[in-house]
């Protein structure tokens, strides 16, 4: 199993590579329930339970189980699994069209997963792969994150840098409410993006409500195949990078510490400090984010995640090495800042390592892990809250900066603000859970890149100099956990 951390990232959500650990059994096939239809009159009563074959009981025991409907001891109440196989045999015998007992039995699983949070979700077989193949950094697409809104449309959480949708002018706080001239009908976002996905120079039509706007419009945009560079690096001026993290991918911590050590050399020396910038970055893979944070730091915490099952308690540890050497360091956030990013901005803000700039994040502080099955689907489920090293939860909260900024007039067409899109505005969203002041919707922030760059240049200037010792960045340290977390 490996953790996973974004808000549909779709690819962020990234399964990663890595090996899973324990598949579980595949469910056994349902067993068609009795031809008897189930009314008003028999379903609740204890006839109708006698009536149930031995295997139906046990397939209405473990659903209800798994919803969490079992008393203490495991028992699932008589009258749950009545009211289980009574919905059941209605919706065998009555619905309009023949419907199977396997597509039924999916329909089942799906439910258990879609009401337990906006990240929890079943995959199949090809939304699977997907997983896979974004961790890698390449797929064919168009290049957007996206997130699912109880109508079934997507609202972008943020197109990925130098992609065809954010060529195309798709923003932050876009509703995509149709492709290709269909309603979208997938229950997930994960099911929703394959129809985004397609071979190379084949276009998609999107229907397209920009921030702020009450009509669609229509954006057509030609996929290609995305090979996401997760990381940037310039010098902004002599002694001063800029360091852009676009996702957190399998080897985004170690391109981070290379760009690092080549703007150090383009520099001629050490720097003076960096902009490092994780504005609309969605999040990605929790290790990932883990090994960036333990590159500016030389000790303590990381990061923590607290869920009920042994794997999903973990805490991560910095190993001795600070690729900057003590050199200042600037955090530019957003509303779009969510998941993987979040941990890597916690920890360094509690660490008092770093400065944050811009407005509060998404707070989507929730671990998901995968769950492969033998028919080659999966889960995902959220199985633990993650907290920064000072003990707070972001679920559904966020980071608060240090320093907040406001959208000037010259910017403000740019930076729109988009109601309804954090975290705590999602139906179903996880509580905060311990060590965190409650949920905290409203609207979310973004900034065009000139301005919050350049505002956080001016506060890096202000921050107090160390003294390097070494004119090259130390290689990255693998963080180290105190106790044993998901592979």
């Amino acid at each position: 199993m490996f953790p996973i951390l974004r808000p549909f990232l779709l690819f962020t959500l990234l399964a990663g590579p890595l090996a899973y650990a324990q598949t579980p059994a595949q469910p056994s096939p349902a067993t068609a329930p009795s031809s008897q239809p189930a009314t008003p009159d028999t379903a609740p009563d204890k006839a109708a339970a006698d009536k149930m074959t031995p295997d139906e009981i046990a397939q209405a025991k473990a659903a209800a189980t798994k919803a969490g409907l079992a008393d203490h001891d495991g028992n699932v109440p008589i009258a749950e699994i009545q009211r289980y196989v009574a919905v059941y045999r209605a919706v065998k015998e009555a619905y309009v069209d023949k419907v199977s007992d396997r597509k039924l039995m999916q329909a089942s699983v799906r439910g258990l997963l879609t009401d337990l949070d906006p990240h929890s979700a079943y995959l199949d077989k090809e939304e699977s792969e997907q997983l896979d193949q974004d961790s890698n950094g390449a797929y064919e697409g168009i290049g957007v994150e996206v997130m699912q809104l109880p109508d079934r449309s997507l609202r972008v959480v943020s197109p990925i840098d130098d992609t065809p949708a954010a060529r195309a002018g798709i923003k932050a706080g876009d509703v995509i409410v149709a492709i290709d001239g269909k309603p979208i009908d997938a229950d997930n976002a994960d099911s929703a993006s394959i129809s985004l996905r397609g071979p190379p120079g084949s276009e998609v039509k999107l229907s397209v409500v920009h921030d702020g706007a009450d009509v669609p419009v229509i954006v057509v945009v030609k996929r290609e195949t995305i090979h996401i560079e997760s990381v940037h690096a310039r010098l902004l001026e002599p002694g001063y990078g800029y360091v852009r993290l676009s996702t957190f991918q399998v080897d985004t911590a170690t391109d981070m510490t290379t760009r690092i050590a080549e703007l150090v050399k383009l520099n001629h020396g050490p720097l003076r400090g960096i902009v490092l910038d994780l504005r609309s970055n969605p999040g990605g893979l929790l290790n990932a984010a883990v090994e960036a944070a333990d590159a500016f730091l030389d000790s303590g915490v990381i990061v923590s995640t607290r869920g009920r099952l042994s794997y999903s308690n973990a805490t991560f540890t910095a190993s001795p090495g600070d690729v900057l050497d003590g050199a200042p360091i600037v955090v530019l956030v957003d509303g779009g800042t969510a998941s993987a990013s979040e941990v890597l901005t916690g920890a360094l803000q509690d660490h008092h390592r770093a400065l944050v700039v811009g407005s509060r994040t998404f707070g989507k502080g929730s671990v998901q892990t995968v769950l492969p099955l033998d028919n080659g689907d999966s889960i995902k489920l959220t199985t633990a809250r993650y907290y920064t090293p000072s003990g707070k939860s972001i679920q559904a909260s966020g980071i608060h900066p240090d320093v907040v900024l406001k959208p000037t007039a010259a910017n403000q067409a740019n930076a729109p603000a988009s109601d309804g899109t954090r975290e705590a505005d999602l139906p179903g969203h996880l509580a905060a859970g311990e060590g965190s002041g409650g949920d905290e919707g409203g609207d979310v922030v973004v900034f065009a890149d000139d301005y919050a760059i350049g505002e956080g240049l001016k506060v890096l200037k202000t921050m107090p100099l160390v003294t390097p010792t070494v004119a090259v960045p130390a290689t990255t340290q693998s963080a180290t956990p105190r106790a044993t977390p998901t592979p």
